[in-house]
């Protein structure tokens, strides 16, 4: 079994970044690491995502997200024989609500958006903040196998 691995390019980072909406967030502090499932919307232009995070009040979310820790967003797809991710690192930037723009105001159109109704809380207890995040990292790459 023979593996060839490649780069992709910023066009195919972008392109595959655009096509997904999902992906898994990682965080830490000190040695104790918190990875979420979250979908995103992407703004190729700029090379940004936008991300719509919900927490309870006891939430070990809530917990990470209150002390802007580093984060690694990873995006991937599986079609053999060709596997493809990207790595994103960087910062989370919180946006305060009297500060969203009407370009901030589509790009989380473009995200999925949270199904409240999976929530065992009331509504008023959940907290919903909205991020922008311009990762200081940013790269993909392509295996291929051949069988």
């Amino acid at each position: 079994m023979l593996e060839e691995q490649t780069a992709l390019t910023s066009a195919e980072t972008d392109a595959f970044l655009g096509r997904h909406e999902t992906g898994v967030l990682s965080m830490a502090q000190a040695d104790d690491p918190y990875s979420i499932p979250i979908s995103y919307g992407y703004d190729a232009t700029n090379r940004r995502f936008f991300v719509r995070l919900v927490s309870t009040p006891e939430s070990e979310k809530r917990r990470f997200l209150s002390s802007s820790p580093k984060v690694r967003l990873v995006v991937y797809e599986e079609a053999e024989p060709v596997y493809r991710s990207v790595v994103a690192a960087g910062r989370l930037e919180e946006v305060p609500r009297d500060e969203l723009t009407v370009d901030h105001i589509e790009q989380y159109g473009d995200s999925r958006r949270p199904l409240f109704e999976i929530w065992g809380q009331s509504k008023r207890d959940l907290d919903i903040k909205l991020y922008v995040f311009e990762p200081d990292e940013l790269s993909g790459r392509r295996v291929e196998i051949d069988r």
